[in-house]
């Protein structure tokens, strides 16, 4: 709990940072400072009631409450206007992340289509922190989806892997990061990526130059207070994480890739991502009026669920949680089976009288996220709800869904060389990003 934090019985426990600069700071000592963060502590007596939500932890035993998410980090709700508008400009449907409201909230989004639509120019911006040798499906959200923005706005995408990060956060080696790297790196290329218009880089390989510079810039113009209230770090972490985020809020500047934007610091920047990376670029939302460079849009997620329900997102570090891009059917069976949590009642005839739960129900979030057509998800709900289709039916289509993907990515991955990295990650032009 930070300095000032007063104990209210019924309240969330929140940390929050606004974009808002403190009132009644002096102009020089503002200019030294930067914009220091408005930090919004509540607590929660009853611990089973309490949400977290940080870039390394989400928890919340009675599932997120992304409404209050979306009120105290303030950004804005994805509606369907913005939606259509989408669809319109870029003359495709829309996603089903966008349409079933998986990707759900903004920051800015609207001045990027306007930008789109006059006919100016954007880049995207989304990475990956690799701490485990395959990716699960819930990694897949944001490359899955950040691919269909590339290929519907046609425009170039930078994909940064925070080997650095891992390090200094989890039990491991430089080597095994830069290691991991690569072969996530491989996995993000099976998603389809147009090697003209992406760019992957590591931290480990890439820092330095103009990218370096913007670090500095950012770390700068944030206090220690600041980066205590927005990610909770304390005397007692060693100085790498305090070092850290200014190195991922980089990329959201087109003037750290000078091979890709020569001269151009001005080009704006939309970043895809879940919500729980939200607080890195309110930072750098924050900063970049400081340092006279554009604040990045960004689009978020919701989170990809564990298996065992919404009280937490899936993580790689439990098998039982995840489903791995390289499990097999035998194994996607088996963990769909076992673990995913079901809404469905006690027993048949109960089932038959009551129906679902669709509100925990694990394998129809699944197929929310992962089932194409959106009439056989609405008849699956339908009949679910309403005790005419049995738990074991929906995990079957589900099993199904989620057998058909894996597969389609493993024979993707399979495909990518060694020689695709090193292409992906060479530092050079690309003269047809925007083409």
């Amino acid at each position: 709990m930070g300095a000032g934090a007063q104990h209210q019985a019924g309240q969330p426990l929140l940390i929050v940072l606004e974009e808002t600069p403190v009132v009644g700071v002096p102009a020089a000592l503002e200019e030294e400072r930067a914009v220091a963060p408005t930090i919004t502590m509540e607590i929660e007596e009853l611990a089973a009631a309490e949400q977290v939500v940080t870039p390394w932890e989400v928890s919340a035993p009675d599932g997120v409450d992304y409404d209050k998410l979306v009120d105290r980090f303030g950004c804005q709700r994805i509606d369907a206007a913005i939606v259509d508008r989408i669809a319109h400009l870029t003359r495709r449907p829309p996603h089903r992340f966008l349409r079933r409201g998986i990707f759900f909230a903004h920051r800015d989004l609207n001045m990027i289509l306007d930008l789109y639509e006059a006919g100016e120019k954007f880049y995207l911006y989304t990475g990956r922190g690799p701490s485990s040798e395959s990716l699960h499906l819930g990694h897949l959200i944001p490359f899955m989806f950040t691919k269909y923005l590339q290929d519907a706005f046609k425009v170039p995408l930078v994909i940064q892997l925070t080997d650095d990060e891992k390090f200094l956060w989890k039990n491991m080696t430089i080597s095994e990061c830069k290691r991991l790297a690569r072969e996530n790196a491989k996995d993000i290329i099976a998603c389809g990526f147009d090697v003209e218009r992406t760019f992957i880089f590591t931290n480990l390989s890439y820092l330095g130059g103009p990218f370096y510079e913007n670090v500095l810039q950012v770390a700068k113009h944030v206090t220690f207070n600041g980066l205590r209230g927005t990610f909770g770090v304390n005397q007692e972490d060693h100085i790498g994480k305090v070092s850290f985020p200014p190195v991922q809020a980089a990329p959201s500047f087109s003037s750290s890739f000078p091979h890709l934007f020569p001269g151009d610091d001005q080009l704006r920047c939309l970043i895809p991502c879940a919500i729980d990376q939200d607080p890195y670029f309110r930072m750098t939302r924050d900063v970049a009026p400081k340092i006279h460079l554009l604040k990045p849009s960004l689009i978020e997620s919701r989170f990809f669920p564990a298996l065992q329900g919404e009280s937490t997102k899936m993580s790689a570090s439990d098998p039982k949680s995840a489903i791995y891009v390289t499990d097999s059917s035998k194994q996607i069976k088996a963990k769909v089976n076992k673990y995913a949590f079901s809404g469905g009642q006690a027993s048949v005839e109960l089932h038959r009288k009551l129906g679902a739960n669709l509100d925990v129900d694990v394998p129809i979030k699944y197929l929310y996220f992962f089932l194409e057509d959106d009439d056989e998800l609405d008849h699956i709900k339908k009949e679910y709800k309403e005790g005419r289709m049995l738990t074991g039916e929906v995990k079957q289509r589900l099993i199904v869904v989620l057998s058909e993907l894996v597969a389609r990515h493993q024979r993707a991955r399979a495909q990518v060389t060694e020689e695709m990295v090193d292409a992906f990650m060479a530092v050079r032009p690309l003269p047809n990003m925007f083409g």
